[in-house]
């Protein structure tokens, strides 16, 4: 089995979903409500041991015109970091993945807070699930 980790980057808190490649589907978990960078890294850290995950998958929030901004910058630094502590990072496009989420718990009859996480973890498992349907990337 192999497991996979989705984030979707924000400034507040990290969406994060856990998927596999066996079964090509991905669940949204608890977002990590952000601290400090070492923090934030060693829960990332601790998230992907607990899960025996291979791979991070970070969603990268391309403009519409597939350009990237200081918010595709701030998602690719973090990246690295990632990568840094010695997890294998990719990235996918996350264009419309919040609104996606935000439109999938709508409706659900979902109004989750602005501060639970639950629309960014929601997003986190959209950018993954995404990631998961590629056929390239099932094998």
């Amino acid at each position: 089995m192999t497991r996979i980790i989705g984030l979707d980057h924000g400034a507040r808190r990290i969406g994060v979903a856990v998927g596999d490649k066996a079964t090509g589907m991905a669940f949204a978990r608890e977002a990590i409500q952000r601290r400090n960078l070492n923090g934030d890294l060693a829960l990332v850290a601790e998230l992907c041991t607990r899960e025996a995950a291979s791979l991070v998958v970070i969603g990268l929030p391309l403009n519409m015109d597939g350009s990237e901004g200081d918010q595709a910058a701030a998602a690719r630094t973090f990246g690295a970091e990632v990568e840094r502590i010695g997890f294998v990072v990719a990235f996918e496009d996350e264009r419309l993945t919040s609104w996606e989420a935000g439109q999938l718990l709508t409706e659900a009859g979902r109004r989750p807070s602005r501060g639970s996480g639950e629309l960014d973890s929601t997003a986190a498992r959209l950018i993954l699930q995404q990631y998961l349907d590629r056929p390239e990337e099932i094998e």
